[in-house]
């Protein structure tokens, strides 16, 4: 059992370690991205909001047309050939942007990232080929816990780099992003087996048909719904933390950073601990309500922050969110073969991409509208209370979903 349960550990750490080093150089940006934005576009804050905005949607519409057809080719030709080219591609779109002489280059950077952007769904697909269903929620909060080391060293890197300018942390993205590359393509195994690969068609690689296709499991419909709205709430962060900081706090790069790395310390005890504990002690249902439950409180607080010290002290219930995640998705995953993994994550991957579509864009434009001198009211955390109400939203959603889930797919 001892020696079972190490080989199932190894690939799902292999998975990890070259996840953690993607996030690694995407969070090196983070920090740095408006200013850069500022410095090409000569506009203040609330306007480099509104094009981080658009640059967001660019990324999240080529995800949204091109995931199923990505997830569908690693279910032909493997997770590894997939991943690797995705992080190449990555590293390359890092390149164009610190290179960019102007605006419209960050957006040709950004498309190409959406375009080839394999690199999670694919990372959920090949952690699917590797664990049973009843350890998949678990191995799920894993992969989670790399985003979490990556959002503690990346924006941190990313903030003292950019003291040498914007443009810095991007060549150090590349460098890292390869890396990982380099160390995958030594280091890392095939997880989908021969027997398990089905045929690539051309008519299945497209949003509408994989979800049409993964309609054939309607319990999961639901729960897809639950993460739309769920990842709606949580994809405030990342679009706004920066914009609202230097608004509200006036926040340097540093500080953001700082407190970004801060932000992935909870996110690792929660996704490389506590879920591992809280999924058998609680059940994956009650997970899902906690997990909600503490965001909502989060969001809240942070739309009503009134001292910088106080994002810190949100921290730790916005991190609780990622719960629900790994719940969610270790429920959908246990009703899917194992030859539709990939398929099934390429129409997760729609869901996120449609939420990367519409959240960025709407809550950027929202955060400008709400914060600008000029503007009828200035409430800055606007967009958080927003994102409390998705969350409250997805509670009724997830019990009636949560009834027609098979009893395997929830341990209680």
């Amino acid at each position: 059992m001892v020696e079972e349960s190490r080989s199932s550990l190894k690939p799902v750490l292999f998975i990890f370690a070259v996840l953690l080093l993607d996030v690694i150089g995407l969070g090196i940006i983070i920090p740095v991205m408006p200013a850069l934005i500022m410095e090409l576009t000569g506009l203040g804050e609330s306007g480099a909001a509104s094009y981080g905005g658009w640059l967001l949607f660019l990324f999240a519409l080529m995800q949204f047309l091109f995931a199923p057809a990505i997830g569908n080719l690693s279910d032909r030709f493997g997770r590894r050939p997939v991943l690797l080219l995705s992080l190449f591609a990555f590293g390359f779109d890092y390149l164009i942007m610190g290179f960019a002489p102007n605006i419209l280059l960050l957006f040709v950077g950004r498309a190409l990232a959406g375009i080839a952007g394999a690199t999670y769904p694919t990372a959920m697909a090949y952690v699917a080929d590797v664990t049973t269903p009843e350890k998949r929620a678990q191995a799920y909060g894993i992969m989670g816990s790399a985003w979490g080391f990556g959002f503690i060293l990346g924006p941190v890197i990313g903030g003292f780099l950019g003291v040498y300018g914007p443009r810095v942390p991007f060549f150090a993205s590349a460098a890292i992003v390869w890396a990982a590359m380099i160390f995958g393509v030594l280091f890392f195994p095939e997880s989908l087996t021969e027997e398990n690969r089905r045929a690539f068609h051309l008519k299945n690689a497209n949003p509408v048909a994989a979800l049409t296709r993964i309609g054939k499991y309607p319990s999961v419909y639901g729960l897809l719904a639950v993460l739309l709205l769920f990842q709606i709430a949580h994809e405030s962060l990342p679009s706004l933390w920066t914009y609202y900081s230097m608004e509200k706090f006036h926040w340097h790069e540093r500080e953001i950073g700082l407190s970004l790395g801060y932000f992935g310390v909870a996110s690792i005890f929660v996704q490389g601990f506590l879920i591992r504990a809280s999924i058998p002690l609680l059940g994956e249902r009650n997970t899902v309500y906690a997990g909600i439950f503490f965001n909502t409180v989060g969001f809240i607080g942070i739309a009503i922050a009134s001292q910088g010290w106080m994002l810190y002290a949100l921290a730790l219930p916005c991190a609780l969110g990622a719960l629900a995640h790994a719940a969610i998705n270790g429920m959908m995953s246990a009703q899917v073969p194992s030859n539709q993994q990939g398929e099934l994550q390429g129409a997760v991957s729609c869901v996120l991409s449609i939420v990367m579509i519409v959240t960025p864009l709407f809550m950027t434009q929202l955060f400008s509208y709400s914060s600008r001198p000029d503007g009828p009211y200035y409430f800055p955390g606007a967009p958080f209370i927003v994102a409390a109400i998705c969350c409250m939203v997805s509670v009724p959603i997830f019990t009636a979903a949560h009834r027609s889930v098979p009893r395997r797919a929830s341990v209680r």
